[in-house]
């Protein structure tokens, strides 16, 4: 009797345990979490977090749940080998992450040879992709995509305007503009001057000259806000008019501190702001509930969340190598931040940017298609 009762008892603690739960999938992430970065960092740690808690809302992953597993890697190429080597340790199943692509290209090494997929929503550097193993992927726009952009305007808007190239020689700098000569042949387009300029110059006078003296109505500024508003104010010195046009440097206060004036009207591209997508309305309103408005690559990290959870989906497998050549295999998933889908590198197919153009010390995002280069472009 007493071993009935011992097997009975069992058995009804059996049954109200009910069946074993399954292992929760165990999701990695870093970025810069402390230092003067941290406002960058917390923002790919919110939006992964966000989407894990949603995920988790509605059964997760096939009834696994998802963690997250954040570390600080202070935006430091070192830093990062530790924590990626920590959170292979801790067996994470992908990485969204890391946010600078100093950390990310080298922690990606680390994961290639753990088989860990690493979907990164913010590194935009080519290395990343060029130099990447089979793992890796970007939910954010190249570097030099903002080149392809800038031809893409220009062929659009200022298809007859005279067309000057300024580069600082960076690796950054010049990759985007060769996307932009690319993109400007493409449209039969030939710039006046194509030349480029060394940074830390005392003044600019040079250059500015160079560029009136070819007549350009169009100048691409491809260099830090720095010199990039000392050539302003040389062109305005010497009485250029001509449209200015830049990436995502000159999209700072100190761009128009340093130029002033000089740098009405300049146009910039950046990433496009998720937060006006239908596709993020839901999302954005439970961060607008929470009194943190999903800034920056907040939402890019959700989306990376969402990329992975899809191509788990379609493959029936959490295996990094199935799920990496489904992805970059140009299978579209739908995210928070519109359709994605992802070249044979993992590069993100067709980026959106947003144009944002310089008035009176603010800059503001504009349409591109209400833009009439009659107003904005005129020869001196």
């Amino acid at each position: 009797m007493r071993i009935k009762s011992l097997f009975t008892v069992a058995g009804f603690a059996l049954v109200l345990a009910g069946p074993p739960a399954l292992a929760e999938i165990l999701v990695g992430t870093a970025g810069p979490f402390s230092g003067p970065n941290a406002v960058l960092g917390d923002q790919i740690r919110r939006g992964a977090q966000q989407a894990i808690d949603d995920y988790n809302a509605t059964g997760g992953l096939r009834g696994e749940r998802l963690a997250l597993k954040a570390l600080d890697d202070g935006c430091d190429p070192r830093k990062a080998v530790e924590v990626a080597t920590e959170l292979v340790t801790a067996g994470v199943t992908f990485v969204a992450g890391h946010y600078c692509s100093g950390a990310s290209i080298p922690a990606s090494k680390v994961y290639e040879k753990a088989g860990i997929v690493q979907i990164s929503p913010a590194s935009s550097h080519p290395r990343f992709t060029d130099d990447g193993g089979w793992n890796v992927i970007r939910a954010t726009p190249r570097d030099e995509a903002q080149g392809s952009a800038a031809a893409r305007l220009i062929a659009e808007k200022f298809p007859k305007a005279r067309i000057a190239i300024l580069s600082d020689q960076s690796p950054a700098s010049a990759a985007l503009v060769t996307k932009l000569r690319e993109g400007l042949a493409a449209a039969n387009l030939r710039p006046v001057l194509d030349t480029t300029f060394k940074p830390g110059a005392e003044d600019y006078a040079d250059v500015a000259l160079s560029v009136t003296e070819a007549g350009a109505e169009l100048v691409y500024l491809a260099g830090s806000y720095v010199e990039g508003a000392a050539i302003a104010k040389a062109l305005r010195g010497m009485g250029s008019a001509a449209q200015l046009m830049g990436g995502d440097a000159l999209l700072t206060e100190d761009y128009w501190r340093i130029a002033g004036d000089a740098a009405e009207g300049t146009l910039v591209t950046f990433l496009l702001d998720p937060q006006r997508l239908e596709s993020a309305r839901t999302v954005v309103s439970r961060f607008d509930e929470s009194g943190d408005a999903p800034e920056g690559h907040t939402l890019y990290a959700y989306a990376a969340i969402q990329a992975w959870v899809q191509a788990a989906e379609a493959t029936a497998s959490k295996d990094g190598t199935r799920i990496a050549e489904w992805l970059r295999a140009g299978n579209r998933v739908q995210t928070v931040v519109g359709p994605m889908s992802f070249d044979a590198k993992g590069d993100l197919r067709d980026p959106l940017f947003a144009w944002f153009r310089w008035s009176k010390g603010r800059y503001a995002e504009v349409d591109p298609r209400t833009l009439e280069p009659p107003a904005l472009v005129a020869t001196p």
